[in-house]
């Protein structure tokens, strides 16, 4: 038997509470894809993050859920790097990740803040509010009474961004089974639904994430999905070159996370997209494996 250590790490976390937990293993290297899984599953968080040396940049990170691998996790590449600095791995400054979505830059900030880089967004077609509405159980009217699109958006990951009125987000009643089906059939990983807040609130907007394809029910801090949150809003409300977001997610959870997100914008489009936050480390837990 081979012992192997999991960081247990909140990402996202609100003053040193809340956040999505996600289990980090490093010194990687050496783990089959079968044995990363078995690993996840042990850990039995929606997902756990690998690191692994590479060869021309500085690290490699591969996700895993209970069900399988997925190209990319924010809120689990956080946890991981969060992990390696106060290991002390690595220090303040930028750092490449190789991951199955592509090479991304990590900033880590001298008081621990994580920032990272996400893929040039892609906006893959926009679904009508009746379609949507079936799966979230909130009336196609009030998702329409919104005037923004429902779209799906890539950071990393494909996601139904979902806006919703003011007051209605706890409302929601995702019908797993058919957003599964959904998500399968249009090779989708979930859906990100989100109300914009008050003028005068600190906050842009709440969301909630449902990803039940991949054995999330719910999630508390999503960071792919806050990136394509943050291009939507950028393509459609906040129309400026510049543009600072924060958002709020899992006070359905009783686990309030809160995540930064930048857009940089010129006339082409879109040119930078980034997210952060802090984590909090929470554990340590042994699993054995076979050799």
């Amino acid at each position: 038997m081979i012992k192997i250590e999991a960081f247990l790490v909140n990402a996202f976390t609100s003053n040193g509470s809340g956040g999505n937990p996600a289990g980090v293993v490093l010194h990687s290297d050496n783990l089959s894809n079968e044995e990363k899984l078995k690993i996840a599953q042990e850990v039995g968080y929606s997902e756990t993050a690998f690191v692994s040396k590479d060869t021309e940049v500085d690290f490699e990170l591969s996700f895993f859920t209970i069900t399988g691998e997925v190209d990319f996790c924010g809120h689990a590449t956080l946890a991981a790097f969060s992990t390696m600095y106060k290991e002390g791995i690595v220090v303040e400054g930028q750092y490449i990740q190789r991951t199955k979505a592509g090479l991304l830059a990590v900033t880590i900030a001298l008081n621990g803040k994580i920032v990272m880089q996400q893929k040039q967004p892609k906006c893959l077609g926009q679904l009508d509010c009746t379609t949507v509405s079936s799966l979230i159980g909130i009336d196609t009217r009030l998702l329409e009474s919104t005037l923004l699109p429902i779209e799906v958006v890539s950071t990393g990951l494909p996601d139904i961004i979902v806006p919703v009125p003011l007051g209605y987000l706890n409302q929601i009643q995702v019908n797993d089974e058919l957003l599964s089906l959904f998500c399968k059939k249009h090779a989708l990983v979930g859906l990100h639904a989100f109300e914009l807040c008050e003028e005068e609130s600190k906050l842009t907007a709440s969301c909630r994430n449902f990803a039940p394809l991949f054995g999330i029910q719910e999630e508390s801090a999503t960071g792919s999905s806050s990136g394509a949150l943050a291009c939507y809003l950028s393509k459609h409300i906040f129309l400026n070159p510049l543009n600072d977001f924060i958002f709020e997610q899992g006070r359905a959870m009783n686990r309030l996370s809160i995540i930064t997100a930048s857009v940089e914008s010129n006339e082409s489009g879109i040119i930078r997209v980034t997210v952060g936050g802090f984590a909090q480390r929470i554990g340590r837990q042994h699993i054995y494996l076979k050799q």
